[in-house]
């Protein structure tokens, strides 16, 4: 089969038709950061100019699951049909506007499924899901589990409604009642999870690590805990690539907004297959932004002095929780680990990027440019960018989530 899923902390690979590649079995055996990433063998550069608005069908030939569907013997009419009919039910994800917004170039995720890019993350797993289960049909029984403080929370409960499966979803003790009774309006079981004296880490990601011990499937955006989430996430790099290309344009500065590191990584990767097949010029400069608790930061600076490789072999002394409960507008962002964070800074340090910490003002005044309708989190890349000023250069930023005010929409944007 021409994709694999491969470690890229110690290099196990997945044996082929495996319906469960999501975590490294050596992960938690040593302090090697496991994390499985899908590698292609061969790939071809017209996806990218394809009219194709669906991204799940334009790119589908980049996906694992594709790849595995071809394996078992599915067509691609048939793959074609099986995306088709789940995002009938999740509401229509299509290719978001690509824009110049007050000197930026702005790509917006707030008309998508569910408000967010989340979307794509869970769609791209649950299409994996539904091509695994006839490799083994006990998945399509199995629950499935997410840690999340909102927009993932509504992602995976909107694509979960979408194919009739039950869900788990471990919350926050502060999240927001708002984003709770949406969950549950689409059949979520959700769960508040308090944080405990002493114990370190997110208490809802630990909730959700004990649900996935007991067999549930882990249908979250934690790079490490479900490598194939982050696929998903590339349909929106793969888009990035295509609507710069239709320009005839290039970025020299990218800030991308990182909690967990999904969103980041799954970009990094995208664009990085673009470059490969001649798509892009090149890559731009990377800009990880977190505000100021910020675990990727700390990470960073240490990796400065040491090296990713040394970094990677030794996770715990270069990666682990935030010491205080973080507080900020940008909840979305508030992990308190990076998760994905060696593929985020391998992406920063290979473009001659950065980590940049914004402050609670900075957050607040590039929400105010971005609008009533973009959360502070899906603004929070813009606060970096106005931070560094990167004079005539040009700068991309990403609007990755809607205002808890603002209706979600279930009819995105098209835009080529």
């Amino acid at each position: 089969m021409s994709s694999r899923m491969i470690c890229a902390g110690c290099g196990w690979t997945a044996p082929p038709l495996d319906p469960r590649p999501f975590r490294c079995p050596h992960a938690g055996r040593d302090d090697v950061d496991h994390v499985l990433a899908r590698r292609l063998e061969s790939a071809s550069p017209v996806p990218f100019f394809e009219t194709e608005t669906n991204p799940f069908l334009r790119y589908r030939t980049f996906t694992h699951a594709w790849h595995t569907a071809q394996a078992i013997g599915m067509s691609d009419g048939e793959f074609v049909d099986l995306v088709r009919a789940l995002d009938a039910h999740a509401g229509g994800i299509v290719v978001t506007p690509f824009e110049q917004r007050d000197g930026f170039w702005v790509k917006d995720e707030t008309g998508n499924v569910a408000g967010s890019h989340k979307s794509r993350h869970l769609m791209g797993l649950m299409l994996w899901l539904l091509v695994a289960e006839r490799i083994d049909p006990s998945l399509a029984h199995a629950r499935l589990a997410i840690a999340s403080c909102g927009n993932a929370a509504l992602a995976a409960a909107t694509l979960a409604h979408a194919a009739k499966r039950e869900l788990d979803v471990y919350v926050p003790g502060d999240a927001s009642p708002s984003v709770i009774a949406r969950l549950e309006t689409l059949g979520a079981n959700v769960t508040r999870c308090m944080r405990e004296p002493g114990v370190a880490g997110d208490p809802a990601y630990l909730r959700f690590r004990e649900a996935v011990a007991r067999g549930a499937l882990p249908f979250t955006c934690q790079g490490n805990e479900n490598g194939l989430v982050i696929e998903g996430g590339q349909t929106l790099g793969w888009e990035l690539a295509s609507q710069l290309a239709a320009r005839g344009a290039a970025l020299d500065h990218l800030f991308i907004q990182v909690g967990g590191g999904a969103l980041a990584s799954a970009t990094i990767a995208a664009l990085e297959e673009a470059q490969a097949l001649g798509v892009l010029p090149r890559m731009p400069r990377i800009h990880a932004v977190q505000t100021l608790a910020s675990p990727l930061r700390r990470a960073y600076d240490r990796v400065l002095e040491h090296g990713i490789d040394e970094a990677i072999a030794h996770r715990s002394r270069f990666m682990w929780p935030w010491e205080t409960a973080p507080h900020s507008i940008a909840t979305g962002i508030l992990d308190d680990e990076t998760y994905d964070w060696a593929a985020v800074l391998r992406g920063v340090l290979s473009t001659g990027g950065s980590v940049i910490t914004v402050s609670e003002d900075e957050l607040r005044e590039a929400n105010r440019i971005a609008g009533d309708d973009v959360s502070a989190t899906g603004s929070a890349g813009l606060a970096g960018a106005l931070s560094m000023r990167c004079g005539d250069e040009s700068v991309g930023v990403l609007f990755t989530g809607a205002s808890v005010t603002a209706p979600l929409s279930v009819t995105p944007t098209t835009a080529s």
